[in-house]
């Protein structure tokens, strides 16, 4: 029997495990890119700024914390910025009840960025229906790593 995800809005109460999520799942499984900002940072952005934005969903599995999405709009375009789960919590159907929430809740077009060398990201977004619609050398981002932008219409 498998045990049930569920996905709800974040609430402040849950940023210092939405943070921890970002940082573990940015560390081992996009290690590629660095993450440009101190553990500090991302926990302060993550409790002060993104979860009071709005637009933050989390996962629950058993009554613990496995993952995290962020929404926003800009210019007409609904954006999914960050979908990180718990590295060991990846592959359980929970990046896909993750993505589905994110869906339902925002409008078309959507897009989001990833990196190239993401390859589990980019064959998930792909399953999902995304389609690449522009790549990147990196110097658009923080990370200065190369990236694609997806787009479901």
């Amino acid at each position: 029997m498998s045990k049930s995800i569920e996905v709800r809005t974040a609430k402040s109460s849950d940023a210092n495990d939405t943070a921890t999520i970002y940082l573990e799942s940015r560390k081992e499984l996009v290690a590629f890119a660095p993450v440009v900002h101190s553990d500090e940072e991302v926990h302060s952005w993550i409790k002060e700024q993104l979860i009071p934005r709005g637009g933050v969903l989390v996962a629950e599995l058993e009554g613990k914390l496995v993952g995290m999405c962020s929404l926003s709009e800009a210019e007409e375009v609904d954006w999914i910025d960050n979908l990180y789960l718990k590295p060991s919590e990846v592959r359980k159907g929970i990046g896909t009840a993750l993505l589905r929430e994110a869906l339902a809740r925002v409008g078309r077009p959507c897009r989001l960025y990833t990196f190239q060398e993401n390859r589990a990201a980019r064959q998930f977004y792909e399953k999902q229906g995304f389609e690449a619609i522009e790549f990147g050398d990196g110097s658009a981002n923080e990370e200065n790593v190369p990236d694609v932008l997806y787009e479901l219409v």
